[in-house]
């Protein structure tokens, strides 16, 4: 059958009107309404074969506390234009928010542009974020998330393998007492990196020790309060702490040695991304090194091969992390 906006209405039960206002992204049409009918045009092959002029980067954000302007996040942004426009592709930003009015609106847009690739910053999404995603008509590519049950193809940071080989590090420096500074958000990076580092205990036959976890807003700032609070209630503390990141790992150490403990002497520190700033901190930071601006090349790449091949088997492509040893660390007897 030849697919057309009058077949589509008599498919769906929608006005002929109705239906062409959801294919051409018109504002009027419910938003169930536009998913439905987008969703039947794409599975009986409506569309036609998209043709690409240009990459969208997708920044998907709930609050920004996350995803924010930090060093982390421009150098992927970074690799992914400079790779683009290697291949002769103009790369726009897209800020998508469902604190937005217009979300769904933009949203739509998106899924349904025949000619821009997707590339989809999802560090803040979770599951539910991420499945209309499912329906794009053009190629996709996340970066930095991941879902196991909403396939697709992605790019991530090896985050269990090098959170475990960091913690291994402090138990080879003679720690036993390891804490956990966690992120107050529990993104999928910080879910990951939990898992590593309740692996690396396990594995060296060291318990869990609850009492030595502690919640931070992942900010310099909100970090650093948190930490003097933690602080002021007197608990007592681990010979060691592994950050979710650098970030969480500075804004605590700043606490620390206003409260009077020498790092690494009393307590060391090991934290996570290798931001800029870790190199010049007081002492420089212990951390894992996440190759951001090659992050956003192979995104780029991937995108390419989708554009291309259409390959049908989804891949997970982990990129390895560098582990970056500096003076935030002591051994002890």
């Amino acid at each position: 059958m030849k697919m057309s906006i009058k077949t589509i209405s008599k498919m769906t039960g929608f006005s002929p009107a109705t239906v062409s206002n959801a294919l051409n992204n018109k504002k009027g049409v419910g938003r169930e309404t536009s998913e439905r009918i987008l969703a039947v045009a794409k599975e009986h092959g409506y569309f036609p074969e998209p043709k690409i002029d240009n990459i969208k980067l997708v920044i998907y954000k709930w609050d920004g506390i996350i995803v924010s302007d930090t060093p982390f996040f421009s150098a992927i942004i970074g690799g992914i234009e400079d790779e683009a426009r290697k291949a002769g592709y103009e790369t726009t930003l897209c800020n998508l928010s469902p604190r937005n009015a217009d979300f769904h609106d933009v949203r739509n847009q998106l899924l349904n542009d025949p000619n821009s690739a997707l590339l989809l910053l999802a560090t803040e999404m979770d599951e539910e974020d991420a499945k209309p995603f499912i329906n794009t008509i053009s190629p996709l590519v996340m970066i930095d998330n991941w879902f196991e049950d909403t396939i697709f193809d992605a790019i991530l940071i090896d985050n269990t393998d090098m959170s475990c080989n960091a913690v291994k590090y402090l138990i080879a420096k003679g720690h036993k007492e390891i804490g956990y500074l966690k992120g107050s958000i529990r993104i999928k990076n910080f879910f990951y990196r939990e898992e590593g580092y309740k692996r690396a205990l396990a594995t060296a036959g060291i318990e869990l020790n609850p009492a030595y976890s502690f919640s931070l807003t992942p900010t310099m700032e909100g970090a650093y309060v948190d930490m003097q609070m933690f602080l002021a209630q007197g608990k007592p503390l681990p010979t060691a702490f592994f950050a979710d990141n650098d970030i969480i790992a500075l804004g605590a150490m700043r606490a620390l040695q206003e409260k009077g403990f020498r790092i690494p002497n009393d307590i060391s520190v090991v934290g996570f991304d290798d931001m800029p700033f870790c190199a010049v901190s007081n002492p420089p930071l212990t951390t894992v090194r996440v190759h951001k601006e090659e992050m956003g090349r192979i995104a780029v790449r991937k995108l390419f091969d989708k554009m291309k091949h259409n390959p049908g088997a989804r891949t997970k492509i982990q990129v390895c992390s560098t582990f970056i040893e500096r003076d935030s660390v002591a051994a002890i007897e």
